[in-house]
């Protein structure tokens, strides 16, 4: 019987998220699941001191999912003011194991995640997705998320990797239901 939980994660979980992700991103291991960046870049996609700073931000939270004890996916969100009442929530590092992909992990993680914007009365959940990453941005469009027209460029700073080639960052969101916006 698996008992799952998705809950927000502490400092207690760092070095555990921190093999998760870069896991389920980068080198070799990556290469199981259908998320690998590993084609794309080199170097590793986070680590223990980026983490816990991810952890320390009061308007974050680091949602974990948990199968049997056993972390096997997780989920960054930030509240972002808008200068009004409400906030929009920005979603980054939806990461589930390569060993467990495909098996509705991501999807409950953002389905939490949504919930969680929804309760902060947030207008909307923000993304930026890698714009040749064609079967991830698929994905969240059948979940409801839109590309914005809005691009980024992918940053030089060597922490979030090594480019393999020029990338730059699609903006996608979604509104959230209806609060009297």
């Amino acid at each position: 019987m698996n008992h799952a939980l998705i809950s927000t994660a502490t400092e207690q979980d760092i070095a555990a998220l921190n093999q998760l992700v870069n896991s389920a991103y980068r080198g070799d291991s990556s290469r199981k699941g259908w998320t690998t960046e590993a084609d794309l870049l080199g170097g590793i996609r986070t680590d223990e001191e980026g983490l816990k700073t991810m952890l320390l931000n009061p308007a974050a939270t680091v949602l974990k999912y948990e199968e049997d004890n056993q972390l096997l996916g997780c989920v960054y969100l930030e509240r972002k003011d808008t200068g009004t009442k409400y906030s929009d929530l920005y979603l980054g590092m939806l990461t589930v194991s390569p060993d467990a992909q495909a098996k509705g992990i991501g999807r409950k993680l953002l389905e939490a995640a949504e919930q969680l914007a929804v309760k902060q009365q947030c207008r909307v959940v923000t993304m930026t997705v890698i714009t040749i990453r064609h079967e991830l941005i698929a994905w969240y469009q059948r979940r409801g998320y839109q590309p914005t027209g809005e691009m980024k460029p992918f940053p030089t700073d060597p922490r979030f990797g090594h480019p393999r080639q020029q990338l730059e960052f699609m903006v996608m969101e979604k509104r959230m239901p209806s609060q009297n916006i």
